[in-house]
């Protein structure tokens, strides 16, 4: 009995008409949704949508830094060159927050964004609204990218008047070319002054030294205690040739005279003043309780070795410092301006006719998604 009634023609035929009246609805509202959008974002975008005027400006950052020479180039080629770190370290700076509470306190950019004056929909609602919005409010207005390719910042800035967008595009480049310029700076300074500190600090270990060793040789009494060393050598030296030539005069003598010949006993009052004379000459020279000559050029040559050492760490710290005060002129950075910050004459954004007609289409394909929807649950029912 069941399957006769759904098999009668008139049930069927009243499933069919609302399938297709409730499809036909479906079109319609979906077309009515379409152009109820369509005329709100032209209404919006024609009418309502403040100008925003947009500040573009180009630089790049320039160095004096030549020492990589084509093989540094060539291998920037591959892993990006100093000049695209320092525009991204400047890009970095130029979107931070740091930049923005500069910016905000120089400009005043809360109360320009925040204008009850311009429409809901691009403004920041409230001027003290908290600093995460205030900065993402300030990334949507505020666009930098690098140029790989050109090796240059690009920076575009909008704002609701076109001073105000050309001021804040202006600090921006004053700002980045600032925080180059302290950057390459701070890290030469800081260079030079520890070589500086370095060279100061071995020129008084030099003057210690040198004092050390001047007033060794006052206490001493030498200039150069090994020169006096060297001197008393040969004199116990000739000493003890001449010893050995009286001995040798002695032992001929002897050959016809008696040990007790006068000339004999002449010969021997001057050998024994020799050996007298070497004997003290070699105490002076060398003596096992100390004080001796030797222990005095031991010690001056320890002191003269320190200060000898001292002015090649002092030559050493001098050369280093020249050294570094040249690398520190050389890498210094200089922010160069290719496009200066304009004034703009003519509000870019919003991009009204683009932005209505990328809506219109994007709400015309929303609408045949949702019609060709219907027409498959449509299909199924029937």
């Amino acid at each position: 009995m069941i399957d006769r009634i759904r098999q009668h023609p008139l049930p069927r035929l009243i499933g069919s008409v609302h399938g297709r009246l409730a499809s036909h609805l479906v079109r319609r509202r979906a077309l009515r949704f379409a152009v109820v959008a369509i005329v709100m974002a032209i209404v919006y975008w024609g009418v309502i949508a403040s100008d925003r005027y947009v500040s573009q400006a180009d630089v790049v950052v320039d160095s004096t830094d030549m020492s990589g020479g084509q093989a540094g180039s060539l291998a920037s080629l591959f892993a990006g060159g100093k000049s695209d770190r320092d525009l991204r370290l400047m890009r970095d700076h130029l979107l931070s927050v740091d930049m923005l509470e500069k910016l905000d306190a120089k400009l005043q950019l809360r109360a320009h964004y925040s204008d009850w004056k311009h429409d809901p929909l691009s403004r920041m609602w409230f001027e003290d609204a908290p600093q995460e919005f205030f900065y993402q409010h300030y990334l949507a207005r505020v666009g930098i990218e690098v140029d790989e390719i050109a090796g240059v910042l690009r920076i575009k800035v909008q704002a609701y008047t076109a001073e105000k967008a050309y001021a804040i595009s202006n600090a921006l480049v004053e700002e980045g070319e600032r925080f180059m310029n302290d950057i390459g700076h701070r890290l030469a300074r800081d260079q030079v002054e520890f070589l500086e500190k370095q060279v100061a600090d071995m020129g008084e270990r030099v003057l210690k030294a040198r004092g050390a060793l001047v007033d060794f040789q006052n206490a001493k009494g030498f200039i150069s205690p090994q020169a006096a060393a060297e001197t008393l050598a040969g004199i116990i030296g000739r000493l003890e040739g001449e010893l050995a030539q009286l001995e040798a005069n002695r032992e001929a003598m002897l050959g016809y005279l008696s040990a007790k010949a006068p000339d004999v006993a002449q010969i021997d009052l001057k050998i024994a003043a020799i050996k007298g004379q070497v004997r003290a000459e070699k105490a002076r020279l060398t003596s096992p309780t100390g004080g001796a000559l030797n222990r005095t050029v031991e010690e001056y040559q320890l002191l003269e070795m320190q200060t000898v050492f001292s002015q090649d760490v002092y030559k050493t710290a001098l050369t280093a410092l020249e050294k570094g005060r040249i690398d520190a002129a050389r890498n210094l950075k200089k922010v160069s301006i290719v496009q200066s910050p304009t004034l703009p004459e003519y509000p870019l954004e919003p991009r009204r006719i683009y932005n209505i007609i990328v809506f219109a289409l994007s709400v015309l394909v929303l609408a045949g998604i949702l019609q060709l929807l219907s027409a498959i649950i449509r299909d199924h029912q029937d």
